[in-house]
């Protein structure tokens, strides 16, 4: 069992009596992530609007100072509930009220020393009224502040578990019958005796080795990208033999980050849809280059190229879904190579 005491209730708690409001504290990246939303104009609205009423009821027994000094407080009130807003914080909301009741304190003695002492105390009753009502409004603003706070950083949380459970979920479609095919391929080579078999059985270790990090990973460097690729295509070498080709340019010096998978999928897609199906087999391409701030892959077969009315099967939607996950402005391009295939990826370098 925790030794963690339960929280006092707020009316046993008596540091909530004297030093009121959320002990919550946000941090400047908190306040940065979910600290954006815009104060609203209505409560403006709402102030003045019965801040006028008021006055045009019962100003008009000190219409020479009234209008001002009210809509001055009250624009005064506002603009540190405004404040308030933009940073709200236990310390912040005690501040301005200590301050302004002291302020309030020594506006009565100096109006009671200048011989308005009868004034005064007919008129503290409102003025506390008045006071009360300010301070509780600067506390409600504060309150319902950080709560609106704290429930977005909640959501944008539970949405950030949500796109990686979805990354994970979709990292482990990528084309799970390669490997019940790998492994058939593997049990018939050994019970076989076909020399084949100790070969493959590295490469798919190694592949296997270099997969297993991107169900943990959300981006990964586009050397160790190509490492599952090339691991891949050695696999799928040693199954289809003189029907498979291929060739990797993607300099060594380019460096990238890109979720998990993107171009293993689309090597997959490439072989699957472009290469096994034509009896003769066929080459694929991967190429990468560096434009600007940007990088542009490509992955090209000599297959029969896109189906009239084709449409984008699981693993390609996955793919795209999780690339712009990553990064919104990234692009996923098929189109016909004549012969073939061409997947174009672009996404940006930083």
């Amino acid at each position: 069992m925790s030794s963690t005491p339960p929280p006092k209730p707020p009316f046993i708690d008596w540091v909530q009596w004297v030093y009121p409001g959320p002990r919550r504290v946000f941090t400047p990246e908190e306040m940065a992530r979910a600290g954006d939303q815009p104060w609203p104009v209505s409560i403006d609205h709402y102030v003045y609007f019965n801040l006028i009423l008021l006055l045009a009821v019962y100003g008009h027994q000190h219409w020479v100072w009234a209008w001002p000094v009210v809509l001055g407080l009250g624009w005064a009130s506002l603009t540190i509930a405004q404040w308030l807003w933009k940073q709200p914080s236990r310390r912040n909301l005690n501040l301005v009220c200590y301050i302004c009741l002291a302020a309030m304190a020594v506006a009565i003695l100096m109006a009671a020393r200048n011989g308005w002492r009868e004034r005064v105390i007919d008129n503290t009753p409102l003025l506390l009224a008045v006071l009360t009502a300010v301070l509780s409004g600067w506390w409600v603003v504060t309150i319902f502040r950080v709560n609106q706070i704290e429930g977005r950083l909640r959501e944008l949380n539970e949405q950030q578990a949500a796109l990686r459970l979805a990354s994970r979920l979709a990292a482990a479609q990528i084309q799970p019958h390669f490997l019940f095919n790998t492994l058939a391929s593997l049990q018939h080579w050994v019970d076989t005796g076909d020399t084949r078999a100790a070969p493959l059985l590295r490469d798919f270790t190694a592949y296997l080795r270099a997969t297993l990090p991107m169900f943990e990973r959300e981006l990964q460097p586009l050397a160790d990208e190509m490492e599952m690729v090339r691991r891949y295509l050695a696999i799928m070498q040693a199954r289809l033999g003189a029907r498979l080709s291929s060739h990797i340019a993607v300099p060594a010096e380019l460096q990238a980050e890109l979720p998990p998978g993107i171009v293993l999928t689309l090597v997959e897609n490439a072989i699957g849809h472009g290469i096994e199906p034509q009896l003769r087999g066929g080459h694929v391409d991967i190429a990468a280059r560096r434009e600007g701030d940007r990088l542009v892959l490509t992955v090209t077969d000599d297959g029969p190229g896109l189906a009239p009315g084709w449409t984008e099967g699981v693993g390609l939607a996955n793919t795209r879904r999780r690339l712009l996950q990553a990064f919104p402005d990234a692009t996923l391009e098929l189109a016909d190579a004549t012969p073939g295939c061409t997947a174009t990826l672009t996404l940006p370098i930083a």
